[in-house]
């Protein structure tokens, strides 16, 4: 009987060993879903596991012919199985289906999805734009880095192109910079305009709203900055001077540079664009704005502008003589309007929504230069509650401040909120209409005096049929107004 139960017991050990040396059988997987054209031939990697040691493989192909490029090591427990797709002549979907068998003649497979397309609708673009340059209709370009246009070339964005930044933050951050001596003609249209935004956005062309993105969420990759050789008003501990470098660009590079003498100067035509999702960190405190307007010279065309979510502000002039006109400001972090540095030129047709600072931080010059400017017939949504998302003041100006704001229609203000420095002599205010009861006016000034152009009610001059064509409108944001 001994001898029997200790024969059992060797019989059951060694079974559970031989339990123990079971391999797994293989495993297959496959690479993201990639693009390529009609005809061409696009590189796809496999990996693979095979605890049992790899013997052999297959490729079965849709939409084309594949071919094995690099196979599996025979034996090997683990590797990279290298596939050579030929797209089909028919544009749509297709697919490569890659098989492994083991040693022990087990067997798995995986799918990878290729889509034929007539032509490439994706770009990668990695390296500054030093000669003339178009970003064509109905395609996408994304941003792996700062991307400037250097002096002499002209980058023509046309309608419906969609720019995607990577995200990335302090120096990795990305931001399309149009240098001095360069050019931006991104001419989009009403039907198709065209979108810089964030490349975790999945939007496409012919889309106006984010698919996947709420319109409150910002900071994702940089901005659009513009240069030019316009008057600045600037100094440093030496006195005036007529250059600086534009914020968030490293000394390091030269195209970050802006200011001049010719206040004429032409750096291009922007419209119809939208900037969304922007404002990546890159300093401590300090975010890129959505659109950045450096020494911009009055040569330059901009009208029809939205920026939407971005975690600074939403424009930001810093000297120059450009005007704007037709813009819609939505969920800016910071200032929707900001003015530095005796910026000469007129804002003009504006809609104002919810900013998360200033409605207007309009400061004074910063050297001996002294310029004002213009900003007339606007609608401020100071709050929006639903988004519990409130504008620390009406409108902010330093004591140096030289602006002259007209036609200005404020709505949904809450208690607290004020027109600062109402006594700056530099200070312009013209038909300046607050949606509050008479009586109370006076509570949204500081000081005790009411200045003359603030008054209580009144409408708004903005024309806002013109801003159909933006995702706010498309939202719902401005309706009624």
């Amino acid at each position: 009987m001994y001898v029997l139960i200790a024969s059992m017991a060797i019989v059951s050990s060694c079974k559970k060993d031989d339990d123990s040396d079971v391999k797994q059988a293989p495993k297959v997987n496959a690479p993201d879903a990639s693009e390529a054209l009609i005809g061409t031939t696009v590189d796809l990697s496999f990996t693979y596991n095979a605890e049992d040691g790899f013997a052999s493989s297959t490729v079965a192909a849709t939409n084309g012919s594949a071919v094995i490029k690099t196979d599996g090591t025979e034996g090997a427990t683990s590797g990279t199985i290298v596939v050579s797709f030929t797209a089909g002549n028919t544009a749509g979907a297709g697919s490569v289906t890659l098989s492994i068998a083991d040693k022990s003649n087990r067997s798995d497979d995986a799918t990878a999805v290729v889509n034929v397309v007539a032509e490439q609708t994706v770009f990668r673009v990695n390296s500054n734009i030093t000669e003339n340059t178009s970003w064509e209709s109905g395609k996408i370009y994304i941003l792996e880095t700062r991307i400037a246009v250097e002096a002499g070339a002209t980058l023509t964005i046309q309608p419906g192109v969609i720019v995607k930044g990577e995200a990335g933050t302090g120096p990795n951050a990305t931001a399309l910079l149009v240098a001095r001596g360069a050019k931006l003609m991104a001419e989009g249209t009403a039907d198709a305009p065209i979108i810089f935004t964030s490349v975790a956005d999945e939007i496409i062309p012919g889309q106006i709203a984010s698919p996947n993105l709420d319109s409150d969420l910002n900071g994702l990759w940089g901005g659009v900055i513009v240069l030019g050789n316009a008057r600045i008003s600037a100094s440093n501990e030496s006195g005036d001077v007529s250059q600086v470098q534009i914020e968030g660009i490293p000394t390091s590079d030269p195209n970050g540079l802006y200011g001049g003498d010719n206040d004429a100067d032409n750096s291009g035509v922007i419209k119809y664009i939208s900037i969304r999702h922007g404002g990546t960190n890159i300093g401590s405190g300090n975010e890129i704005n959505g659109l950045t307007l450096g020494g911009v010279g009055s040569g330059t065309v901009i009208e029809n502008v939205e920026i939407v979510a971005n975690q600074d502000d939403g424009i930001e002039w810093f000297g120059g003589t450009v005007s704007v006109s037709n813009v819609v400001v939505w969920n800016t972090g910071d200032d929707a309007i900001d003015t530095d540095q005796s910026w000469a030129g007129t804002l003009d047709n504006f809609v104002i929504i919810a900013p998360g600072d200033h409605n207007f931080e309009l400061d004074g010059p910063e050297g001996s230069y002294e310029a004002g400017h213009t900003i007339q017939n606007g609608i401020v949504i100071a709050n929006d509650p639903e988004l519990d998302r409130y504008s620390s003041d009406l409108i902010n100006v330093d004591a140096n401040s030289i602006v002259t704001l007209r036609n200005i229609y404020f709505t949904a203000i809450v208690e607290g909120q004020k027109i600062n420095r109402v006594d700056a002599v530099g200070v312009v205010f013209d038909n300046i209409m607050l949606d509050v009861p008479a009586a109370n006016l006076v509570d949204y000034v500081d000081g005790d005096v009411v200045p003359t152009g603030v008054v209580a009610g009144g409408s708004s001059t903005a024309n806002t049929s013109v801003l159909g064509w933006t995702w706010a409108s498309n939202a719902g944001a401005l309706a009624g107004l």
